[in-house]
This record gives C-alpha cells, structure tokens and sequence, in this order.
C-alpha cells in the first residue's frame, strides 16, 4: 500500500511540475530536481536508495527507445560525423583528462578506478537533453545532441565495465579493451536492427492497435536483454531498434497504430522521465549521509565535483573548437559548383561508353548510373541543408553549455567496485549530474537569448517545403487515377465514368466540406490517399525534404484517411 500510495504521489507531482514549472519560466525537469533536493531535506522523510538496475535496466532502455523513435532520421545520417565523433572520441579525451585529474587529487586511487570515474562523468545524458529541446535551439543542433547522447553511453559503459574487470584482475591488455568496444557496439547494431525489423513485421500484422502499442513497449527490453547477455551494449540495441521502428513506421503501420503510439509513449515518456529527474533530487540525503560516516565530508567531494564538471566543460569546449574549425574545411571543399561538375563528368563518360558500344544497352552500366544520379542528388540537398543551417561560433557555445550529465552519471556511479573512495565518488557524480543540470539547465535560455542566434531553418517544416510535399503527392495520386489502378478496400474496381468525373477534383487540395460526396467517391478518395503515402515514402529516402515536413505531411494524410474511414463505417 506504501508503495502505491508513492507511485501515485510520484506520478501527480510529475504532471503538475512538467505542467505548471513552464508558466514559471523553468524546465520543468529542473523543477522536478529542485523539488526532489527539497523534499528529501525534510526530517520525516526517509533516505531514498533506489537499485542502480532499476533505472539501468528498467528506465533507460525504454526512455532512449522512445527518443529514437522521434530521430529525424534524414538529419541524423547529415550529420552522423560529428555525432560519432561527439560519442566516442569526446568521451575518451574526457574520461583521460578526468582520470588525470582523480590521479592527482585522491591520494593512492586506483588508476583503473580513476578511468572508470571519468568513463561513467563523461557522456551527456538524453534525458538531460531535453531540456535544450525545450529553448527553442536550431534544429539542426537539437539533433547533434540528441544524437550525442544516444549514442555515447556505449561508449562510456563498456569503459566503465573494462575499467571494473581491470580493478577485480589487475590489467587489461588495451587490445582486448578495443575488442570489447567493437563487439559491445556491432552486437548493439545487429540485435537491436533484427529486434526492431522483426517488430515491425509483427505489429504490421497485429491489426489490432491497443494490443499493438502494448507489444511495443516490450520491444526496447527485447532488445536490451539479450544483448547485454552476448556483451554488448543494451542502451545502445535500444536505441538502434527505435530507431528501425520510427523509420519503418510510416510503411508498416496503420494511421490507428501511429496515432496509438505517438500518444502511449508520449505518456510513458513524461512519467518515467519525471520519475528519473524526482528519484536524482531525493538521493540526496542518503548519498551526503554515507560522505558524512565515511568521514570525507562534503567540502572535499563538493570541490571536486567543481573541478570535474571545470575540466569536462573545458575538454568539451575545445573539442567542439576543434569540430566547428573541421566542419568548415568540410564545407570548403564541398560546393555545389564541384559536385555538379563530378555529376557531369560522370553522364560524360557514361555517353562516350554508350557511343563507342557496339552491343545493346548494358543494365548494369544503367543500374550504377542510376544510382550514381541518387547518390549525387542526394549530396546536393545536403549542401542546401548545411547552407540553410550553417554551424558557427554561437551554435558550438550552446552545444557546449548544452551537455549535461544526468541519471546515466548517477546511475553507473553506483556499479563501482566497494572501497574506501565509492562514497566520495558518488558523492561527486551525483553533484556533477545535478550541478551540471541546475547550474547549465538554468543558464542556458538565458545564453541562447544573450547570443541572439537567427537561424533560418525552423522547428517546423516551410510552408514552400509543405506545398511542394503536396504537389509531389497530388501528382502521383493523378498519375494513379489515369492508370486506373486504384480499388476499393474490398478489391473491386471503380466505375470510369466516376473516377472521371471525380478525378480533377480530388487531385486538388483536400476539401474540408465533404457532406455531399457519395460512397465511392469516398473510397475513391481512400485509394488515392494510400498512392500518396507511397509516394510520400518515397520521398522520404532521397533527402529533399526534412523530417519535419514529411512527418506533418504523414500526420494529414492519416488524419485524413482516419476521417473517411469513419465516414464510410458509421454512414455507410
């Protein structure tokens, strides 16, 4: 009954913080931390331990799924480089720079135990993120840090796990520390695709949609499980299988299901992410309490704690320096005028290859051409991308100031191996985590104000970006009707007389008032929605439009396909 009586506690609090705390001018998982600090200060309410695994096994797993899911998958590949870069080269430097640092101020600590330290304090926490979602950010830096975040924890963790079996043995070869690394990250990919495939293919055929969103919320879990039992990272399967599923989505679902699950995980989103940043402000008495009896005090981790998050954000600050300076180069060397150049160079030597021919028409010379003309289409609407959302100074302040730690640090803090430093060292991860949250999750609006950055790219897609997603779909619904391919749900055909009476109308901007259309000519309106979502897929994989707009173009046509559905059941 306690227990209850706490969760119920737990899940009010949550929704009134993340409600009211934005009325007020602050995040609302700041306000959620803040209220937990509190709470927890207060001399009838008991210390609040909670299991690492808890929030390892069963909180990350489905939090970071939900995340992949919403990835703008087409931003995500643009900038894929610098993500990767932030996941895994940053959290080396920073854990080396950290475990220097260990070295020198905790007298006679293990060096293994300094690198773990520094491992478990370096990445950014996805949770942490969204408060940078919440400040009105370029898009196109929202998607490198919720890219960062999501991915940097396997590198972190497998440090973490090498750097513990290195304190149980004594040594770790650095090749096998590699070896783990790989095969950690390949097991990762390999599960977590096949989990999140398979999961489309069965939810596809589960037609029914409640029992359809209750099957995913297992699918992170199936994917964390086995394989962390084969060594690999379960964080990042997770991730890996969200982001199948939020790819395949459009194509495999029905407009029920995705309206079902962008509801459902939306819900289970705020209540286990409340729920993360509520739990971090109530450890607090306990975690000052073991400091106090291990007799370090508080002003020894509370100065090193400073010290960590001064040398984390110095390190981060340079190496985004360093990202920015390389990006540019990048950019230099990749122009339009160049690539159009290599396009025609290309149909050039392809023209003279045909010319001097004495067969017929090789397919597989056209089959490389083609996807020669993809490949180089698609790198001129990622030159119009980086253009449109150019990457300056003020942009790598803010993706500095922007990487928090979070429950991740506090979390993994408490896997260390028992010792006479495992009270101090949590101790400083959990004030890194919630320093760096208060002090960089407070100050960031205020920094992104005080810069001033315009960025022409928004949150949203165009209103050019959204008619020309429209005519593409109008022109291929047209192209269908001509063809007389399109059918009712139960497999008959149309009568020609109606699709030609009806056609110039319905290949014209949907129509709100739609009181006086006939049975057929609703379902006529049916099978026509179905030829624009294919070629709204299609689109989706070359790269022209954004995420956001293919997204809202998706969200019309299965509100609209939604609205006749209904029409046809309940009148007809």
């Amino acid at each position: 009954m306690e227990l209850l009586l706490v969760a119920v506690v737990g899940v009010v609090v949550v929704s009134l913080a993340t409600a009211l705390a934005p009325r007020v001018g602050i995040a609302g998982p700041l306000a959620l931390v803040a209220i937990g600090i509190g709470v927890s200060l207060l001399p009838f309410v008991p210390a609040w331990e909670i299991d690492p695994e808890i929030i390892l096994v069963g909180v990350l797993p489905p939090l970071l799924y939900s995340s992949a899911v919403q990835l703008p998958a087409i931003e995500f590949r643009r900038d894929f480089r610098p993500i990767a870069g932030l996941s895994i080269l940053l959290v080396l430097v920073s854990t080396a720079a950290l475990a220097v640092l260990f070295g020198l101020v905790i007298p006679g600590i293990d060096p293994y135990l300094a690198i773990g330290m520094g491992a478990l304090l370096s990445p950014t926490d996805a949770v942490a993120t969204s408060i940078a979602k919440r400040v009105g950010i370029s898009p196109r830096v929202v998607t490198m840090l919720e890219g960062e975040s999501l991915l940097n924890d396997a590198t972190s963790l497998v440090l973490l796990r090498t750097a513990v079996a290195a304190i149980a043995i004594g040594s770790v070869p650095i090749g096998g520390a590699v070896i783990d690394f790989g095969w950690g990250v390949v097991v990762a990919i390999v599960v977590g695709g096949l989990v999140g495939l398979l999961a489309l293919r069965v939810r596809a055929w589960l037609a029914h949609s409640a029992a359809n969103t209750a099957l995913s919320f297992v699918v992170p879990f199936v994917a964390y499980l086995p394989t962390e039992q084969l060594g690999g990272s379960g964080l990042v399967a997770a991730v890996v299988a969200g982001i199948v599923t939020g790819q395949g989505a459009a194509r495999w679902f029905t407009p029920e299901q995705r309206l079902s699950d962008e509801l459902n995980w939306r819900t289970v989103e705020l209540v286990l992410e409340g729920a993360v940043f509520l739990i971090m402000g109530l450890q607090l008495k306990e975690i000052v309490r073991l400091n106090i009896e291990d007799h370090q005090g508080l002003w020894h981790g509370a100065w090193l704690a400073g010290c960590a998050l001064l040398v984390l954000i110095a390190v981060r600050a340079a190496y985004v320096s360093v990202l920015l300076w390389t990006q540019a180069r990048r950019a230099k060397r990749m122009t339009r005028a160049r690539v159009e150049a290599f396009a025609r160079r290309i149909d050039g030597a392809v023209q003279r290859s045909r010319d001097t021919s004495s067969g017929g028409p090789d397919e597989r010379r056209d089959r490389w051409l083609s996807r020669m003309r993809r490949r180089i289409s698609r790198t001129l609407t990622d030159l119009d991308y980086y253009q449109a959302s150019p990457l300056g100074w003020k942009h790598g302040t803010v993706i500095v100031w922007a990487g928090m730690r979070g429950v991740v640090t506090l979390a993994a803090a408490q896997t260390l191996p028992a010792g006479p430093e495992q009270a101090l060292l949590v101790f400083v991860a959990f004030l890194v985590a919630v320093g760096s949250l208060l002090l960089q999750g407070f100050t960031l609006p205020w920094l992104v104000r005080a810069l001033r950055i315009e960025d022409s790219a928004s949150a949203g897609p165009t209103a050019e970006e959204q008619r020309r997603i429209d005519e593409e779909m109008r022109v291929a619904a047209a192209a269908h009707l001509t063809t007389g391919d399109l059918t009712k749900r139960d497999g008959r055909a149309f009568d020609p007389a109606l699709v030609e009476r009806v056609g110039s109308r319905l290949t014209q901007p949907p129509d709100d008032d739609v009181t006086s259309l006939a049975h057929d000519m609703l379902e006529l309106r049916l099978a026509m929605i179905g030829a624009m979502r294919v070629r709204l897929n299609d689109l989706s994989r070359d790269g022209t439009f954004s995420t956001a707009a293919l997204r809202h173009a998706l969200a019309e046509l299965d509100a609209d396909q939604l609205s006749l559905e209904l029409r046809l059941d309940d009148d007809f």
